[in-house]
């Protein structure tokens, strides 16, 4: 039986026989933050001169929810903020561009033609967790956690508060749903396997309900069972996306 071979930067190094040193790894990690961080800083600039409409289609959520500033730099620092969640949000291609392009040397060679395709199946994850977030789950939250205030209490919310909120769950959301991009490039490797993944159920229940109470800034069960629920589905998603595509489907071939 046969396997191919990987293809290696470092083909004649005899320490690690073919493969890349780890200090190398370190340096190319580093290059890739170092890349990362100023394509957020340029996108966060960008969107900070479009600040004010993206305030308007950020507050949509809120409804009829007065939002307000409490200090005399509030406004500054809130369209700052919101510029940076923006920025996050739009640098995510090349974040993940970045991300699969500095792991794509564990894969094989007719493999690495997947990367492209992956920062595109990424980014629509990414984007459709977000978007899910901004129109179900956020007037979800608002309305269920204002609701407590009831007629003895009156909220005063910042805006820096609420995009502070927001910000986190667009963010949570988006990055929740790169489950099945996770478990393909793990299936590809030979780490997980359908059969892991399904008797590992019971256990990914848990491992989901406790992330979702750790990324979501809101401690109401609601809102956090209202990411678990799609993260499950992500996570039997993942098992036929393994089952198709993992590595033991070319183990067959002499």
């Amino acid at each position: 039986m046969s396997t191919p071979e990987k293809d290696s930067p470092y083909p004649d190094d005899p320490d690690t026989g073919g493969g890349m040193p780890f200090l190398d790894h370190l340096e190319e990690l580093r290059r890739r933050l170092i890349w990362c961080t100023l394509a957020a800083i340029m996108a966060t600039a960008a969107a900070f001169y479009f600040s004010e409409q993206i305030m308007t289609f950020f507050v949509r959520p809120a409804g009829g929810i007065k939002l307000h500033v409490t200090e005399v730099t509030g406004s500054f620092y809130a369209y700052l903020k919101i510029s940076l969640v923006t920025g996050l949000v739009v640098s995510a291609p090349f974040f993940f561009y970045q991300a699969w392009s500095f792991i794509s040397p564990g894969l094989y060679q007719r493999e690495k033609a997947t990367v492209l395709p992956l920062v595109a199946v990424s980014t629509t994850l990414f984007l459709t967790g977000a978007g899910f977030c901004y129109l179900v789950v956020l007037p979800f939250s608002l309305n269920f956690l204002i609701g407590f205030s009831g007629d003895l209490l009156s909220p005063i919310i910042t805006v820096s508060s609420y995009i502070s909120f927001a910000g986190m769950l667009l963010l949570a959301f988006g990055i929740g749903f790169q489950i099945p991009v996770v478990a393909y490039f793990l299936g590809r490797l030979g780490i997980v396997t359908p059969q892991i993944l399904g008797k590992g159920r019971r256990y990914a229940v848990v491992l989901i309900l406790i992330a979702a109470a750790i990324i979501t800034p809101t401690p109401d069960v609601a809102t956090q069972l209202m990411l678990a629920g799609p993260l499950y589905v992500l996570y039997e998603v993942s098992i036929v996306v393994v089952r198709l595509t993992g590595r033991h489907r070319d183990s067959v071939s002499e």
